[in-house]
């Protein structure tokens, strides 16, 4: 059974960051253009068509991992995951144009964030630029005006 169409920009953003985190490849494909295109601009690279795009998912080392599941070690706020895992912290916009904040887990344990920005055209995703930051340690200079957070 089919989940009901999205009716706003913001439910086929919903639709595609959960399809994306539950790695549904055909979920994802109903709410993306087949002109869809992914900019990495950290790497230069840029993936013009939906199926361009899927080839990439299909074909990640060792593949992607499916039904993910996260369990809470300690704190809510620290998540150890197995495999490649997004975690979304937050979606915002309006219109045509929506941000995506979140983390990456990848398979060797690194945590790097993450935001996509994610733009519409007829009610699908038409073009996304995504940006991956990996951790980094302070500088020791900055720490008297600085408070720690969690990473």
């Amino acid at each position: 059974m089919t989940a009901l169409a999205p009716k706003t920009n913001r439910e086929v953003v919903q639709r595609y960051v959960d399809a994306l985190t539950a790695r549904d490849l055909d979920a994802q494909a109903e709410v993306c253009a087949p002109d869809m295109v992914t900019e990495y601009p950290q790497s230069g690279e840029r993936f013009r068509g939906w199926a361009n795009i899927r080839a990439v998912a299909e074909n990640y080392p060792g593949g992607l991992p499916k039904n993910l599941k996260s369990k809470v070690i300690g704190s809510e706020d620290k998540w150890v995951a197995g495999g490649p895992n997004f975690h979304i912290l937050r979606i915002e916009g309006t219109g045509d144009v929506y941000t995506l904040i979140g983390s990456a887990t990848y398979p060797d344990g690194m945590t790097w964030q993450i935001m996509s920005l994610i733009e519409l055209r007829n009610g699908k995703i038409a073009k996304t630029t995504e940006l991956y930051a990996a951790p980094f340690d302070a500088p020791e200079w900055r720490s008297r005006w600085a408070e720690r957070s969690s990473r």
